[in-house]
């Protein structure tokens, strides 16, 4: 799979380094919710779901995870422009302070969905921490109080990032050779 890359964007020790930063200022940002029962961590299955792990062990308060399904891809390279919620929550999320883990924010248009459903929930407050933001001119605007790295406008994958429901294994992230997904 490594020779289907591209090029390596961030290693496996640049991830978990980002990551373990991000977890310690998720701690010290909710550390007065430890008696409110902490945090909802909420994952968009399943791109974000190893994100998610690794960034859930990294926060020294009280976690629940939780998970959606949504769908705007399908097995493409691109967005269809249709998001569709295919698993729900199973938590209660009024009143408590969410964050969405999300794997790479890309044009916005499933996050700007999903932050809107989940803002109609009435959560205490709603966030997001986003491993990846690409650079595109075209993005939503969507604030990610808690951002990995940005990476270039390219087909990226690893670390949970899919093409066709392959690479998710890869340890590091990388930009996948053209000449397999076109």
């Amino acid at each position: 799979m490594h020779n289907d890359l591209a090029e390596v964007l961030f290693t496996e020790e640049e991830i978990a380094g980002r990551v373990g930063e991000m977890g310690r200022a998720i701690t010290r940002d909710y550390a007065c919710t430890a008696d409110e029962g902490g945090i909802v961590l909420v994952s968009v299955l399943r791109g974000a779901a190893i994100f998610m792990a690794d960034l859930a062990r990294r926060i020294e308060l009280p976690v629940e995870m939780d998970y959606l399904a949504v769908s705007s891809y399908g097995n493409g390279a691109k967005s269809s422009g249709v998001v569709r919620i295919l698993k729900d929550l199973t938590s209660e999320i009024e009143g408590r302070h969410v964050i969405v883990a999300e794997d790479i924010l890309d044009s916005g248009l499933t996050l700007t969905y999903l932050l809107k459903n989940l803002s109609s929930r009435h959560p205490a407050s709603l966030e997001v921490a986003t491993l990846l933001r690409k650079k595109t001119p075209a993005q939503a605007k969507i604030d990610c109080k808690y951002l990995g790295f940005e990476c270039p406008d390219d087909f990226i994958v690893g670390y949970g990032l899919d093409y066709a429901e392959r690479y998710r294994n890869l340890p590091c992230i990388g930009i996948l050779k053209p000449e397999i997904y076109q």
